[in-house]
């Protein structure tokens, strides 16, 4: 008697999970190659559309910012020309989400540097420190710091945790308001919806040096915060490679003359370049 097929009964469903298999791997950063094997293409960079000084896209379509200069740094790095880059925007709460399903190759969006944030993603840094402010309008004399925030509207964006930080650490009364970009927080400052919004003070800082008459600074930083560059968190090669450009735009010099062409006249401190250690 020969030897009996087989049962090609089965196959269709071990093809069909191992295709799932694949799929899901490569949904997660497991199978495609590093940032490497990706700039051969171009790169897809999650930036903020809405943060000016750091990343904004203008009226003009130029996409402008200190963020958007350490990206354009990092990409030439992998030999990307900036003609070859697509911007995306990665707005606070999608950051996570548009890294893992590959819908960017790596985020440059005041992206802070977090044990939380590390279950899901790596990040290369940090490239940048600041600390959390508040901003308020220039008339509000009452807002001194995040300890008089008790009973009044305090704003930040889904996704970010700055607001509940003030909760937590310094005002139980506050009522937090949330919107999805910085931008919304600020009108809704302007036109007295809220008292004050809350981020990080590099954020801040760049809308006090586009309306100096209406908004300000108050009190000073009261957190620290790292700002990483994030990507796939199973990428070491690509890690390693985004780190020495970072390392490499430090040295240069070219670091400081990015912050000081973004944020020099906000009026904040610039801070010095910090040690880049691994995120």
């Amino acid at each position: 008697m020969g030897v009996l097929p087989p049962n090609r009964s089965d196959a269709p469903a071990v093809l069909t999970a191992a295709t799932a298999l694949v799929l899901a791997l490569i949904a997660c950063g497991t199978v495609d190659g590093s940032l490497a094997d990706e700039a051969g293409d171009g790169l897809t960079i999650g930036i903020r559309f809405d943060q000016p000084g750091m990343g904004q896209r203008r009226a003009d379509g130029k996409y402008v910012g200190f963020d958007v200069d350490v990206a354009r740094y990092v990409a030439a790095g992998f030999g990307v020309a900036e003609e070859d880059i697509t911007w995306r925007e990665a707005r606070p709460a999608d950051r996570e989400r548009l890294i893992e399903d590959g819908s960017v190759d790596f985020v440059v969006a005041a992206y802070s540097i977090t044990d939380q944030r590390r279950e899901r993603v790596a990040f290369a840094g940090p490239y940048f420190e600041t600390g959390q402010g508040l901003l308020v309008r220039f008339t509000d004399t009452g807002i001194t710091g995040p300890e008089a925030l008790d009973g009044r509207g305090l704003c930040s964006v889904t996704g970010s945790t700055s607001a509940q930080k003030v909760k937590d650490g310094f005002a139980a009364g506050v009522r937090l308001i949330e919107y999805g970009d910085y931008s919304d927080c600020v009108t809704a400052l302007l036109a007295g919806k809220v008292d004050a919004v809350t981020t990080d003070e590099a954020i801040l800082a760049g809308y006090v040096a586009a309306n100096p008459e209406l908004l300000t600074l108050v009190g000073e930083p009261f957190t620290t915060e790292r700002y990483g560059v994030g990507l796939a968190k199973d990428d070491a090669a690509g890690l390693a490679d985004v780190e020495a450009s970072l390392e490499e735009m430090i040295r240069s010099g070219e670091w400081r003359a990015a912050l000081e062409r973004n944020l020099g006249a906000s009026g904040m401190d610039l801070p010095e370049p910090p040690q880049v250690t691994g995120g």
